[in-house]
């Protein structure tokens, strides 16, 4: 069950070979998964994390088989969540008064989701350190909303090993626990994957957190995840990674998603990425029907594109449910910088290519003109404008330059609506934020510059005007 890390690290998490899905049934796993818990033995003994639930008797009685209980002087919570703190009601029945460091909202993400007990907790904020002995120490690192608002980091000076919580992850198993034991395609396609599903959202914060990470000069060595396999040859290729990521990321490749339901509007799927292929061959297409392939893996070819086509037939005056719930998951993963076209067939009443227009510049889609709404079965006349949409597709994107977002900005500045990017919270002028003193009728630009999200926490620049 252990197995050797560095130095007087060991790991003593768990490898799920049979794992599916996670996050409910929002999360496709399709080469196992780990739950990554360390025990550090110096002059004090120290337990970064736990696991998940279902694996808590077990993991206490592997645990047992390492150390006394008794013997553990520190729990390192980096993160709420359960996969990450299920096992802590097990374990604390054992050793109740074992102290607990983390974040001032893990303590409220732990004791919402198993109950008051007086539990032991310190809370931490970015710089803090605790001494273990023989002249090493652990120093947090806050990491709001990557991707929850209580998640941290924790460096172990002297090994160097960055224990940094979901961020750097990958649902991907590795019984050698190492990247350079690892199926580097298979490890890079998972760290990708897991990006672009669950932490590009944060893409905004992750950016300002690697800078912040960079400042404080950790001589990282090592980068140990909660999931998925240690970073050890060249740890700092995935910071980069991370940092292309963050940055609007996109390939020379458009993806087409649809659903059909008499093939029509498969059809001119199809015709789509023909025209594609034949105007750029250098241009990567991927074409997914959306009922019938992995919602994530789909995703992951999105996040890689610079646009994309959606279609759908109209039914019931809108879209197929399986393409609204889609656009749902695309508008919460908050994509940046790319077009997208619609295109679908209809019978009678024909909404469904502007219901996909409206629903993809709500999701951040730059929409372009061009499109294909085709009566009843593509005629060639409908297939043939497949190349005006692949024109659109391939060309130049119609982003809004800076000087007219200020000017839109400022038109709206007394009454305009700001959003949180993580979390969704409104900023409403008319309600203001009384509890911390803000009165209503306070534009948000004349809020305090160290004013934060009263939800996750984060700066006001985060914020985008609705």
């Amino acid at each position: 069950m252990r197995k050797q890390v560095k130095g007087n690290v060991t790991w003593i998490g768990y490898l799920d070979w049979e794992l599916q899905t996670f996050h409910g049934d929002d999360y496709s796993i399709l080469h196992g998964s780990s739950q990554n818990a360390y025990l550090i033995r110096e002059g004090k003994n120290v337990l970064i994390d736990t696991v998940w639930t279902p694996h808590r008797e077990e993991f206490v009685e592997n645990l047992k088989r390492e150390i006394d209980l008794s013997d553990i002087d520190y729990i390192i919570a980096n993160h709420g969540e359960c996969d990450h703190s299920g096992s802590l009601p097990a374990l604390l029945k054992e050793i109740p008064d074992v102290p607990i460091y983390c974040t001032a909202n893990a303590v409220k993400s732990i004791e919402g989701q198993y109950g008051k007990h007086g539990w032991n907790f310190h809370v931490v904020k970015t710089g803090d350190s605790l001494d273990i002995g023989n002249g090493k120490k652990l120093v947090f690192v806050e990491m709001r909303m990557l991707h929850w608002p209580d998640s941290m980091a924790t460096f172990l000076t002297g090994d160097n090993i960055l224990f940094s919580n979901d961020a750097f992850g990958q649902h991907y198993a590795v019984e050698e626990l190492f990247n350079d034991k690892a199926d580097s395609c298979l490890l890079n396609r998972e760290a990708m994957k897991y990006f672009a599903n669950i932490l590009n959202p944060f893409a905004p914060i992750l950016k300002k957190k690697l800078e912040e990470i960079g400042n404080l000069n950790l001589p990282i060595e090592m980068i140990a995840p909660s999931h998925g396999a240690i970073w050890r040859e060249n740890p700092l290729q995935i910071v980069e990674k991370y940092a292309a990521w963050a940055d609007a990321y996109q390939e020379n490749q458009i993806t087409i998603a649809y659903d059909t339901m008499w093939n029509g509007t498969e059809k001119l799927a199809h015709a789509i990425a023909d025209a594609i292929h034949r105007q750029s061959p250098d241009t990567l297409v991927r074409v997914f029907n959306i009922a019938k392939s992995d919602k994530n893996e789909v995703m992951t070819e999105v996040f890689k594109s610079k646009a994309i086509a959606v279609g759908s037939p109209t039914v019931g005056n809108s879209i197929l449910s399986s393409v609204a719930g889609w656009l749902e998951f695309l508008r919460q993963l908050k994509f940046k910088g790319k077009n997208a076209a619609a295109f679908g067939c209809y019978g009678w009443s024909g909404e469904s290519v502007k219901v996909l227009q409206d629903k993809l510049r709500e999701a951040g889609f730059t929409v372009v003109d061009e499109s294909i709404r085709s009566l009843w079965n593509p005629e060639e006349e409908d297939l043939a404008k497949a190349d005006a949409v692949a024109k659109a597709l391939i060309g130049e994107k119609k982003m809004e330059s800076d000087g007219q977002q200020e000017t839109a900005s400022a038109a709206g500045k007394d009454l305009a609506k700001y959003q949180c990017a993580p979390c969704g919270h409104i900023y409403d002028p008319a309600v203001g934020d009384p509890d911390r003193g803000i009165r209503p009728g306070t534009a948000f630009e004349d809020l305090p510059d160290d004013w934060t999200c009263p939800v996750c926490g984060v700066p006001k620049d985060l914020f985008h005007r609705l």
